[in-house]
């Protein structure tokens, strides 16, 4: 399950080939407007199958302090007649459209965005039995570089609870290649399906998040509900606290609240935190003024600092200050406003030290900051396609400093990211896109720095001409 602490740290295989196409070539995938009524379900009144006794035992969790099956509120078989329509409060995941957490894993800080993708995938859990799920793009960022991309499929059963129904996922390493998947699932192949929330969760209930020993293994317990949570924009009421035991024995504190789902967990200092979701935090009317002045004056420090005029890039620091302290006055997402805090004292530093680097990058995590406050004012689709273009930006930082890892990280990043806006443009438009990042992968493959960097010039060019449709 996304958000989830410990980080893992697997053997480095180098992987190719990821992506969303290459994913759903092992799975029947239908567009946005797909009708859910190809899920069936049984009603028996069966339960699902569970890892046995000696299932766990090989596992190595023959130790571990499992409930009692009484506890539990996973086991009875669910059926499914309308499972794309994932709307339990506790987790909307149908009704959330993009969610960004920032935390802290490793004395690092740790970024997540989670995107709701139109595509569903249709997976056969039982034999006979498919169930049609929603696809949910999850994009972690460890101090602001490529770490974990999964896509999990979820489904809702005809009583409100949730499962979840796999992932497909690759952790990236510091050179930017995808080094190992370990860890993804897929029901029906690797085990059952688990459940993320029960329809009607209760203190004491049980229930296990992932199922599948030894691949993935989480088993939570509701500790409290009904609680009054801290959120990104104010209190939250109804709140559900829950005890996550991981499969290596340790222990996440959890909690999930309406209209947001998953809202935070902490793991021995590590720190994943909820700051921004929409449409529940949505507002509105065009961003404010003084935010949409804090984009344009760090595209301008970036600009600068691309030419090498540091007068320029020192000069865009007073008024991005300015503009960010008049908008900061009103009422900010302060996990959102920790990070840009911390953007802009880096940004600060790095053109004090006229260090191109580190200062072009530090502006290009101003302007994504910046964006991620306007995801409130703005359709998610857009924000991604501002965001591919802030990436095509770190190309050109990395290559200029000769950081092929970097580099190779950067266009796998935004080729993911390409999936979460490509249903908004003209296909002749998307063409265009994909064969700059062909281009773009060639380059890093032959380390031709240069010419990557000419060619990531050329993507925002292309960027410049195209006009979302919808």
């Amino acid at each position: 399950m996304r958000y989830h602490l410990p980080l893992r740290r697997r053997p480095r295989t180098v992987l190719a080939g990821v992506g969303l196409a290459c994913v759903l070539a092992t799975g029947a995938c239908t567009g946005s407007d797909a009708s859910s009524g190809s899920s069936s379900g049984s009603d028996s009144g069966g339960e699902i199958p569970q890892p046995t006794a000696a299932d766990l035992e090989a596992a190595g969790f023959a130790e571990l302090p499992l409930a009692p099956d009484g506890d539990r509120v996973d086991i009875a078989e669910p059926t499914f007649s309308d499972p794309t329509s994932v709307t339990n409060p506790l987790f909307p995941i149908s009704d959330l459209h993009s969610v960004v957490f920032s935390g802290e894993v490793e004395g690092k800080p740790f970024h997540t965005e989670t995107t709701l993708l139109p595509q569903t995938r249709i997976i056969e859990w039982r034999e006979g039995e498919q169930v049609e799920t929603r696809i949910s793009q999850y994009f972690a960022y460890l101090d602001g570089r490529i770490e974990e991309v999964a896509y999990d499929y979820y489904a809702q059963a005809d009583d409100g609870s949730v499962w979840y129904f796999g992932e497909d996922l690759w952790d990236f390493g510091e050179e930017g290649f995808a080094d190992s998947t370990e860890g993804q699932w897929l029901a029906g192949v690797d085990g059952p399906p688990a459940m993320i929330m029960p329809g009607d969760p209760q203190v004491g209930d049980v229930h296990r998040a992932e199922n599948t020993p030894p691949i993935a293994f989480e088993e939570v317990e509701i500790t409290s509900i009904d609680e009054t949570l801290d959120g990104p924009v104010g209190p939250v009421e109804g709140g559900l606290v829950g005890r996550e035991m991981h499969l290596d024995g340790t222990f996440s504190d959890k909690q999930f609240a309406p209209g947001y789902g998953e809202f935070y967990s902490d793991h021995e200092g590590d720190l994943e935190a909820l700051a921004l979701a929409v449409p529940t935090d949505a507002l509105d009317g065009p961003p404010p003024d003084e935010l949409v002045a804090t984009s344009e004056t760090a595209d301008q420090a970036y600009e600068a600092i691309r030419s090498g005029d540091w007068a320029a890039a020192s000069a865009a620091l007073e008024p991005l200050a300015g503009d960010w302290a008049t908008y900061s006055e009103g009422e900010v997402p302060p996990f959102l406003a920790a990070e840009m805090d911390r953007a802009q004292q880096e940004l600060g530093a790095a053109i004090e030290a006229r260090d191109p680097e580190a200062a072009g990058t530090a502006a290009i995590d101003v302007a994504q900051s910046a964006l991620d406050l306007q995801l409130r004012y703005r359709p998610p689709a857009e924000i991604d396609l501002a965001r591919f273009e802030l990436w095509a930006r770190q190309v050109e930082v990395d290559a200029a400093a000769d950081n092929v890892g970097g580099m190779r990280g950067d266009v796998t990043t935004l080729e993911f990211v390409l999936e979460r806006f490509a249903h908004i443009l003209d296909q002749p438009d998307v063409i265009t896109i994909q064969n700059h990042l062909m281009e773009l992968r060639n380059t890093v493959n032959d380390h031709d720095l240069p010419a990557g960097e000419e060619e990531a010039q050329a993507l925002r060019d292309s960027l410049a001409d195209i006009q979302p449709t919808s």
